[in-house]
C-alpha cells in the first residue's frame, strides 16, 4: 500500500529525475565521437580518466538496491547484514591486482569483454561463449533489482499502487532510460553518476549526522536494536548487534566469494575498460574504498530504523520510511531522487555491458561473423533496449523475491569464471577444455546447492559429524578449480590442443613504458 501523496518531496522528485534525464541526453554530445561504433557507445572510446572512472564504477557498483537492501538485512537479521562492508573492502586490493592487467591487454587488442579476451587468450570461443552467457544471466536479474529499488521509492512517495497506473511511473522512468542510453550510450550513465554520486553522499552525512541527533545518539540507537534482537519470538530468525561464533565461517566466505565475483560482473568489467589508461583503474582501486565508508554509515540505516521505533511492513521499506518520518519534505524529496538516479546508473550500465556481450561474443561470432563495426554498433544498442524492458516485464510479472532469488543465484554463477578470466591474465597452466568442463561444474554444482537450500546463499557441508556453513559460490568455486587442475594433464596427454594464445607477455604491461597515446575525458 503507497503512502499518501507528499506533494513537496513529490515535486522536488520529479525536478531532479528532469534534470538528470536532460544529462542523459546532453552526454550524447560529450567528447563528440561516432556513436554508431560500439567502442565509442559501449566503452565510450576508452577516454575516462581517474575522476569519471571512479564516479562510473562507484555508480556502477553501488546501486539504488544497495541503498534499500543492505539497511534492510542490518534491520532484519543484525550484524549478518554488515556483510556488503567488509566484501567492498575486501574487493579492491583483488581490484588493485587484476583490473590493470585487464585494462592493459583489453586496449591493445581492441577487446570489448572479459569473453573477448578469454577467445583471445585461450583461442577458443566456446569457452569465451561461456563466460558471456554467464555475466548476462547474471546480469538480468541485477537490473531487474534496480527496478525494485525504484519500485520502492515510487510506492514511499504515494504514486504507486495496483495496475496499471501503479505500473506506469516505473514505466515511464524506464523508457526515459532506454531512450538516452540508446542515444548516448556508456556517456549517459557516466555523465549521471556525477549528479547521483553527490547526491547520495550529501543523502548519507546529513542523515549519519541528524539522525542519531535526533534519537538520542548512537549509544541509544545500538541499545534500541540490541534490545529489539533480544526480545524476538522463540521461531524468529535469529539476529543480534554482535555476530555470533556460529555464523563466522559463512560470514567469511560470503564477504570473501563476492568480493571475487564483484568485479567479475560485466558492468564492472565495461567500467574499467572504459578508463583512459590502467593508471586510472589503479587510482581508482586507491579511491574507490570512499564508497565503502558511505555504505558503512548506511548501513547503520537499519538500526536507526529500529531504535525510531517505526512501524515498517517490510525490511526493505526501513530507509524510506525512516527517511519520511524524521526529515521535512523537501529532503526526504531530494533523498528518494538519489535513490531513483541511483537505480538509473546501474541499469544503463549494466544493460550495456550485457549488449557488449550478446553482441561481440553470440551475435558476431555465432549468427553474423561479417557484421560490419556499423551492424555491431546497432545490434548492441537493439540488444540494450530488449534486456530493460525484459528486466521491466519480469518484475512487473512476477513476484520481487524471483528477481532476488536469481541475483543471488547469479553471484553463484559469476565466481565460476574466474579460473578463465582472472587466472588467465597471469597463466595458461589450465588446458582451455578443463576450463570449460571444470566451469559446467561449478555451475550444475552451485545451482543444484541453490535449490536445495531453498534459494538461501550459504550450503553446509558434513565432515566427522561436523556441518559447516560456507557461500555456495566458494564451495562451487572448489569443484571448479579441483576438476580444471585434474583434468589438464589429462587432455594434454591425449593430445587435445591447447589454442592459440594472442597475448604477449608485454601486453599485459602497463601501457605507460609503450608510450600509447590516449586522448582523456576528467
Amino acid at each position: 500500500m503507497s503512502a499518501p501523496i507528499d506533494a513537496t518531496a513529490l515535486g522536488v522528485f520529479i525536478a531532479l529525475f528532469a534534470l538528470v534525464t536532460v544529462l542523459g541526453f546532453i552526454a550524447a554530445r560529450w567528447h563528440n565521437a561516432d556513436l554508431s561504433h560500439i567502442n565509442e557507445w559501449g566503452l565510450a572510446g576508452r577516454r575516462f580518466g581517474t575522476l569519471i572512472t571512479w564516479f562510473l564504477i562507484g555508480g556502477d557498483l553501488y546501486t539504488a538496491y544497495t541503498f534499500i537492501a543492505v539497511p534492510a538485512a542490518v534491520y532484519g537479521g543484525g550484524a549478518a547484514g554488515f556483510f556488503a562492508v567488509p566484501y567492498t573492502i575486501v574487493a579492491y586490493p583483488f581490484f588493485f591486482l587484476i583490473a590493470p592487467r585487464l585494462w592493459n591487454v583489453c586496449k591493445r587488442h581492441s577487446f570489448v569483454t572479459a569473453a573477448d579476451f578469454v577467445e583471445g587468450r585461450y583461442g577458443d570461443r566456446n569457452l569465451a561463449l561461456a563466460v558471456a552467457i554467464t555475466g548476462i544471466l547474471a546480469t538480468l536479474p541485477y537490473i531487474a533489482l534496480q527496478l525494485i529499488g525504484m519500485q520502492v521509492v515510487i510506492s514511499s512517495l504515494g504514486i504507486g499502487g495496483s495496475g496499471l497506473a501503479g505500473d506506469l511511473p516505473l514505466f515511464v522512468a524506464f523508457v526515459v532510460l532506454a531512450t538516452y542510453t540508446y542515444t548516448s550510450g556508456l556517456r549517459a550513465p557516466a555523465m549521471i553518476a556525477l549528479v547521483k554520486d553527490v547526491m547520495i553522499y550529501v543523502t548519507v552525512v546529513v542523515a549519519v549526522v541528524a539522525v542519531p541527533m535526533k534519537l538520542g545518539g548512537f549509544a541509544h540507537v545500538f541499545a534500541a536494536a540490541d534490545a529489539a534482537f533480544a526480545a524476538r519470538p522463540p521461531g524468529a530468525p535469529p539476529a543480534s548487534v554482535i555476530l555470533q561464533p556460529g555464523a563466522y565461517w559463512a560470514y567469511g566466505t560470503l564477504a570473501i566469494g563476492s568480493a571475487m565475483a564483484l568485479f567479475l560482473y560485466p558492468h564492472a568489467v565495461t567500467g574499467i575498460l572504459a578508463a583512459s589508461r590502467g593508471d586510472a583503474v589503479r587510482r581508482n582501486a586507491v579511491l574507490l574504498p570512499a564508497y565503502s565508508l558511505a555504505l558503512g554509515l548506511l548501513a547503520l540505516f537499519g538500526y536507526m530504523a529500529i531504535a525510531a521505533g517505526l512501524n515498517i511492513a517490510k525490511p526493505n521499506l526501513a530507509v524510506p520510511a525512516l527517511i519520511h518520518a524524521l526529515f521535512p519534505s523537501w529532503f526526504a524529496g531530494f533523498a528518494f531522487a538519489a535513490i531513483a538516479v541511483g537505480a538509473l546508473v546501474p541499469a544503463a550500465i549494466m544493460s550495456i555491458a550485457a549488449a557488449n556481450l550478446w553482441t561481440r561474443n553470440i551475435y558476431k561470432p555465432f549468427i553474423n561473423p561479417r557484421a560490419t563495426p556499423q551492424q555491431e554498433g546497432q545490434q548492441a544498442k537493439l540488444t540494450s533496449l530488449v534486456v530493460k524492458f525484459g528486466a521491466l516485464a519480469f518484475v512487473l510479472a512476477f513476484s520481487s523475491q524471483y528477481a532476488i532469488n536469481l541475483q543471488l543465484l547469479g553471484g553463484v554463477w559469476m565466481l565460476q569464471t574466474l579460473p578463465a578470466v582472472v587466472l588467465g591474465l597471469f597463466t595458461r597452466a589450465l588446458h582451455r577444455t578443463a576450463l570449460l568442463c571444470g566451469w559446467f561444474a561449478g555451475m550444475a554444482t552451485g545451482t543444484a546447492m541453490f535449490l536445495a537450500t531453498g534459494f538461501k546463499p550459504t550450503f553446509a557441508l558434513h565432515a566427522g559429524g561436523i556441518a559447516v556453513a560456507a557461500y555456495i559460490a566458494v564451495e562451487a568455486l572448489a569443484v571448479n578449480l579441483l576438476l580444471a587442475a585434474l583434468l589438464t594433464p589429462v587432455f594434454d596427454r591425449a593430445g587435445i590442443a591447447r589454442g592459440t594464445d594472442a597475448t604477449t607477455a608485454g601486453d599485459y604491461e602497463d601501457e605507460a613504458s609503450a608510450g600509447l597515446p590516449i586522448p582523456t575525458i576528467a
